[in-house]
């Protein structure tokens, strides 16, 4: 134990010294975000840059305080477990790695919502665009070069485009959106719009372009619903992943504390099955994040 509090404090020395005048652990902070952009993924490097430009992004202090958050909590439920400081320092650790993968989640969540908030707008607008132009491409360049979307939706706009004038129909632009963006809003109004241009039944796709501005509509409020609820229930997942790791001082009221460490220093298998049971609860917790964070918006 003395040496591994004698490394930390050497390791504090040396950048110490080594960045005098610079606060120690902005330039931890530093050089770990600079390590994990430059080996990030790219999925993780678009969400986190989409995050910084909507100004969603943790800032460097929200860091350092889930640093201390997840520190903490890993080395006093660690402790309640095993009474052991080195398995608690390990524990930390390992807490402490999880933060960039839970912000990665977050950032997804956020692109995300981004994406069907701007999907929401591409369609009702083209479709608004539609009945006066009658022309899906006339429509489409009423909807980009009005500004109301955003990238990488503009840009993919911008891009078909460009595939109908290049290709003279819009076949390969609609697939190339629908591919790109696999909404069932998205893929109907592609659908009726080459109805409407190779079989030229504009005056019966009035109607129905209506009833779809209300699907989108009634889908959105749907959407919107479903993230509230989503928000009670993660407060109540949470809350109740962290009364099972707490299960613990059940065990230990109705034993003993005294007869708890014992077992454990008599039992190796006890502190196993300890293990096991941190490595569970973690991975429900975890499978829960991800649960909340993903298919936000999804049909």
């Amino acid at each position: 134990m003395e040496l591994i509090i004698l490394c930390f404090i050497a390791v504090y020395v040396i950048v110490y010294r080594k960045n005098k005048g610079q606060k120690v652990y902005r330039f931890i902070i530093d050089q770990a975000s600079s390590l994990y952009e430059r080996y990030a993924p790219y999925s993780y490097k678009s969400v986190s840059q989409k995050a910084k430009e909507l100004k969603q992004e943790y800032t460097p202090r929200q860091y350092t305080i889930q640093v201390i958050i997840f520190a903490g909590g890993g080395f006093i439920i660690s402790w309640l477990y095993f009474y052991n400081i080195v398995i608690s320092i390990v524990y930390c650790l390992i807490a402490i790695s999880f933060i960039p993968y839970l912000a990665y989640l977050r950032y997804k969540k956020i692109y995300s919502e981004f994406i069907f908030e701007q999907i929401q707008v591409y369609t009702t607008n083209t479709i608004m665009e539609f009945a006066v132009t009658e022309s899906f491409v006339k429509a489409l360049e009423g909807v980009y070069s009005s500004g109301v979307l955003e990238d990488p939706v503009s840009t993919d706009v911008k891009h078909m485009i460009d595939l109908s004038y290049q290709n003279g129909s819009i076949d390969e632009a609609v697939e190339y959106m629908n591919n790109k963006y696999d909404f069932y809003m998205v893929r109907n109004m592609h659908q009726l719009f080459l109805q409407v241009t190779k079989e030229g039944s504009k005056n019966a796709a009035k109607e129905s372009l209506e009833n779809m501005l209300l699907d989108i509509d009634t889908l959105v409020e749907g959407v919107y619903t479903d993230r509230m609820n989503r928000d009670t229930f993660h407060k109540s997942f949470l809350q109740y992943g962290i009364m099972l790791y707490l299960l613990v001082m059940l065990v230990q009221y109705m034993l003993g504390v005294d007869t708890y460490i014992s077992l454990l220093e008599s039992m190796v298998y006890v502190k196993i099955l300890l293990h096991i049971i941190i490595a569970v609860n973690s991975y429900f917790l975890i499978s829960g994040e991800k649960y909340y964070n993903e298919n936000v918006g999804a049909e």
